[in-house]
């Protein structure tokens, strides 16, 4: 909750930056777009690939919109699109789940799963021979400190008879995989950005995909995420937007070196060599399993609540419906 207040508190230096809550048209030539802002959960990356094809060909365009696509505050976009500071956000299924069972829940819900499987995992040098959590005693992690991080490797080291105090943890730098040589054992990776970043490098190593290791952690991450005002007062909004977007990640799906070349314009400071592999690899992951992008599944939302509330993420469970529909994906 305390990331939920310093959110809050970050919305009037956001509103001091863009007007990205007005409901306002925009007018250009004849044409009158309605401005819809979407707010990232990170900086531009291959997962948002859908989000800047729809925008850069034009298909938000065909359904009346002038998009916005922004980046966050730190930890701040659930917070925001409750707020109705943005329509629609990137988000992921365990932060849905968070807001949803808070003390005082925030009115979202998701409606599009940008990837179908979890695609990440645990990393390590490959000499380390680190083959299961068994082996993580005795070693070296570094993460990004979440509740819910932690508990996920508890769980998989108890799963595999390992002593989990036995495991030092410390936060990254930021360093990424060049430090699993020296600094550090293990770090959890997703294999679209820091695995395919990894093996560019020539950087060998073993890795653990975290869906292999407890059936329930196969959740979805990212998501797209609204709120409800829009969901009950203007589907239309929604439906209109989801209809594009898909049309974008599908367009990502079937041309991931043009897709690549897309996100490449909007993201510069990247290699456009690591985000051709990067988008070649999610074209095969964004829909896998699925007979259409973006669907999602009661079975994997109420599987992961299951482990949050067994783990004490979460004090109580809640019912897949109250956290994502797919009604605009029709």
């Amino acid at each position: 909750m305390r990331r939920i207040f310093v959110a809050i508190l970050c919305v009037s230096i956001i509103l001091s930056l863009t007007a990205c809550a007005s409901r306002k048209e925009a007018g250009e030539g004849n044409e009158r777009l309605e401005s819809v802002t979407v707010i990232l959960d990170y900086v531009p990356n291959t997962n948002h690939t859908g989000l800047y094809a729809a925008l850069d060909l034009g298909y938000y365009r065909e359904q009346d919109f002038d998009v916005k696509i922004m980046e966050p505050a730190e930890n701040t976009t659930p917070a925001l699109i409750a707020t109705g500071k943005g329509d629609f956000g990137i988000s992921y299924q365990e932060e849905v789940t968070y807001a949803l069972t808070a003390e005082e829940p925030l009115p979202i819900k998701a409606i599009a799963a940008i990837i179908q499987h979890n695609t990440s995992g645990f990393a390590s040098y490959k000499d380390k021979n680190i083959l299961t959590p068994k082996d993580f005693e005795g070693k070296v992690y570094a993460g990004w400190g979440s509740p819910s991080e932690e508990a996920v490797i508890k769980a998989v080291m108890n799963s595999a008879g390992a002593d989990f105090s036995k495991l030092s943890i410390g936060v990254s730098e930021g360093s990424g995989y060049s430090v699993l040589k020296d600094k550090v054992d293990i770090m959890w990776f997703f294999w679209a950005w820091d695995g395919i970043a990894s093996e560019m490098a020539g950087i060998p190593i073993n890795y653990m995909e975290l869906k292999e290791l407890d059936p329930r952690l196969d959740y979805y991450t990212p998501v797209i995420i609204t709120n409800n005002e829009i969901i009950e007062k203007n589907p239309e909004l929604a439906k209109k937007f989801m209809a594009a977007t898909s049309k974008g990640y599908e367009y990502a799906i079937e041309n991931p070196e043009e897709a690549a070349k897309i996100i490449h314009k909007y993201a510069p400071d990247y290699d456009i060599g690591m985000l051709t592999k990067s988008q070649q690899y999610l074209a095969g992951q964004y829909s896998k399993d699925s007979e259409k992008w973006g669907l999602m599944k009661d079975e994997i939302w109420n599987g992961y609540t299951e482990f949050m509330k067994e783990n004490g993420l979460i004090n109580k469970s809640i019912p897949a419906s109250d956290c994502y529909t797919n009604e605009f994906l029709k």
